[in-house]
């Protein structure tokens, strides 16, 4: 690691194989937590490369623990996270939103290292036991449409580094893996990211893997808050990139008005963060909490081609939380641990 960190220190980058080795050579506990933290420094203080980020995924996909989803037409929406908003868990209640129109939820998430909650933390805290079970994770797809899908167990390189992100308490290129990382491999994915550079990346990235002779290929959107959000936040107009080009959408197209960044506060503890999640689950959420999942959540309908307008996956979402669909989805979930 002195080598590579010495390399990394004079302003020079990783190839894509040599970016694969160095989190190769990670997961296999091969580096102290010292090596690891000046590694991870190295991105706090300059951009990662596309090569770099193409190796480093390229590693924890080779590593990742296996799962076959492969009967189902699945959706992620899934944040980089760390935009330090500390917002509520807008994408994983968006995802149940989507959950309770009928569409295949594969969700992938961590434990937050820069957030109070992340999406792990609130699962977790409303009963959910993380598995690899590729039976269990089927079952579930099939009585709930959705699955949860904990980082750090598929992916041994996020368990050795976990204690060291949370000591950091900031964002680094790990924050960036975790939508390219999803071990359901998803049709669709729905991905906020925190800056316009990052979504320049990953629209990079998806167009590479959606090349007309690559048939596996993902269908995309990619979303960035043009105040800092990684999701449709509502307090500020939104970019929105799908592989047809970029717009700009404001808070009144997306979600009926705009919102103010106290409306949609994450609360202090894991405890208060879960409250949040299910009483807007629940449908007793503030308008404005509705607003900004009800906008995640058809962005994300609107993400799978199934519909033909943003209008009419926003009702589909309306439609999914005032029925008590949505909050269905999470009960049976719940029911089957």
């Amino acid at each position: 690691m002195k080598k590579i960190l010495q390399y990394l220190f004079e302003h020079k980058t990783l190839t894509r194989a040599a970016a694969r080795e160095v989190l190769i050579n990670i997961s296999n506990g091969n580096y102290n937590e010292h090596e690891v933290t000046a590694f991870m420094t190295v991105y706090l203080m300059r951009s990662i490369t596309i090569e770099e980020l193409q190796g480093f995924g390229d590693a924890l996909m080779e590593l990742c623990v296996k799962i076959d989803l492969s009967g189902y037409d699945t959706i992620d929406i899934v944040g980089t996270g760390g935009d330090g908003k500390n917002t509520f868990n807008i994408s994983t209640l968006a995802c149940f939103i989507v959950a309770g129109t009928g569409q295949k939820v594969a969700k992938h998430g961590n434990y937050g290292a820069s957030s109070i909650s992340g999406s792990s933390n609130v699962m977790e805290q409303l009963g959910y036991k993380f598995s690899t079970d590729n039976h269990k994770l089927k079952k579930e797809m099939e009585e709930t449409n959705i699955c949860f899908l904990h980082a750090p167990l598929f992916h041994p390189a996020l368990k050795m580094v976990g204690p060291i992100r949370k000591n950091l308490a900031m964002r680094t290129f790990f924050n960036m893996l975790g939508p390219l990382a999803n071990p359901a491999n998803p049709t669709f994915q729905l991905i906020g990211v925190y800056n316009l550079e990052m979504a320049r990346i990953y629209n990079y990235l998806l167009q590479e893997s959606c090349l007309p002779d690559k048939p596996a290929g993902k269908t995309y959107t990619i979303i960035h808050g043009l105040d800092g959000y990684d999701e449709i936040s509502l307090t500020n107009d939104t970019k929105v990139i799908t592989h047809e080009g970029e717009r700009i959408m404001t808070p009144e197209q997306l979600g009926k008005r705009m919102v103010s960044a106290q409306d949609i506060s994450g609360g202090n503890s894991v405890e208060e963060a879960a409250k949040i999640f299910t009483t807007i689950l629940k449908g007793e959420g503030t308008w404005a909490q509705n607003a900004v999942v009800l906008a995640n959540g058809a962005m994300a309908l609107h993400c799978t081609g199934k519909y033909k307008t943003y209008e009419e996956a926003y009702n589909a979402a309306v439609e999914s939380l005032e029925s008590g669909k949505a909050h269905e989805s999470l009960q049976k979930l719940v029911a089957l641990q």
